[in-house]
């Protein structure tokens, strides 16, 4: 067992969280005069949680703050990552509230179907929210009322979005700020449910009717050289498969395309909603039921009860020649598909040497 199966893992803050706390230290700053190494800040859910800042700096009428995300246990690209607020007067003339920006490192949305309006910065609507409520705490700390310009970024921002899905989500230039809480979950499904219906969405807006559910980039990219479809149809569910069909009935596409390698394939097969193997674990003897049921010999299945891994079983039904075998377990995942979906469903069963195998 894993050392962390073993403790409770840590929760960690969201950088739309981050945002907010840099955003009053730079307010408290620039406003009162006084540099602050600490703040606190109102969270959605009531509470109120401090942040230690890393950098805190002012000159002439402007102030900026950043605070080093920390996302606990979960295993995030923007652990680490250096959050930054930049705040001046420029917005003095208004009555009332912020003018919020996207600095270097933050993307900008250039697809409908987000949260955020095309051609906003990819900051999403409770950050924005937190970070007004974080500056409007720091005005009234400071006494100071005179409307501010916030601009949010992040070091090696560009870089660090080219780990997640946002350029195909029509995210450019940057990371989102992101969260609904401000806390963030170790491990959480969140994340990728999340991005799941987020590139649905993005995928429907475009007018498409039809989407490419995929496990991972492989099986994904051999499906696609087969359905040549605009990028937005291409959604990848990772481990989520009941979610991510679900997903594609509620967004109203009439048609999923389901490209998976054999294990994920075999677990759709087998009925196993979340198929990674925390949730999901393949059990080889399920696997071997399974294949009777669907006419393997039984006395050839018993000498496949031996094999390790699901890969392992694949290679030798090939090598048997079962491939009809091979076939009625993507027939399977089919069935399976359609019931969670309530959708028609093609499956694209993909190896990593030859692409598309089997399609049904």
């Amino acid at each position: 067992m894993n050392q962390r199966d073993n403790k409770k893992l840590k929760s960690g803050f969201t950088t739309g969280a981050c945002a907010a706390a840099a955003a009053k230290a730079a307010a408290l700053f620039l406003l009162s005069g006084q540099k602050p190494h600490e703040v606190e800040i109102p969270f959605p859910t009531g509470d109120r949680h401090s942040f230690v800042l890393h950098r805190c700096f002012r000159q002439d009428n402007w102030a900026a703050a950043s605070i080093i995300k920390d996302a606990g246990d979960d295993p995030d690209v923007t652990n680490g990552a250096e959050i930054i607020a930049l705040i001046d007067d420029a917005g003095k003339n208004k009555t009332k509230g912020i003018v919020l920006l996207g600095g270097p490192g933050v993307g900008r949305v250039t697809k409908p179907g987000l949260a955020v309006e095309v051609g906003e910065p990819a900051i999403n609507p409770v950050p924005r929210r937190m970070i007004s409520e974080a500056v409007e705490e720091a005005e009234k700390e400071a006494g100071s009322f005179q409307g501010l310009r916030v601009m949010i970024s992040v070091r090696d921002g560009e870089q660090l979005a080219e780990k997640t899905l946002n350029s195909r989500l029509g995210i450019l230039g940057g990371l989102s700020i992101l969260g609904t809480t401000g806390i963030v979950r170790p491990v959480s499904a969140k994340a990728w449910t999340d991005t799941i219906d987020a590139s649905m969405s993005v995928a429907r807006a475009a007018g498409l009717k039809e989407v490419i559910v995929s496990t991972g980039r492989t099986s994904e990219s051999a499906a696609q050289k087969l359905l040549h479809f605009p990028e937005e149809a291409q959604v990848m569910m990772g481990d989520y498969l009941a979610y991510a069909l679900k997903s594609a009935k509620e967004h109203g596409f009439e048609q999923i395309h389901l490209s998976g390698m054999w294990a994920k394939i075999l677990k759709c097969a087998l009925e196993i909603p979340q198929t990674h193997v925390r949730h999901g674990a393949l059990e080889v003897r399920h696997a071997i039921d399974l294949l009777i049921q669907l006419g393997l010999d039984p006395e050839i299945a018993d000498n496949l009860r031996n094999a390790n891994t699901a890969r392992e079983i694949f290679y030798r039904l090939v090598t048997m020649g079962k491939e009809d075998i091979v076939r009625g377990v993507c027939l399977q995942a089919k069935v399976f598909a359609m019931r969670q979906s309530r959708l028609p469903v093609d499956v694209y069963l993909v190896t990593s040497e030859d692409g598309v195998v089997v399609h049904v």
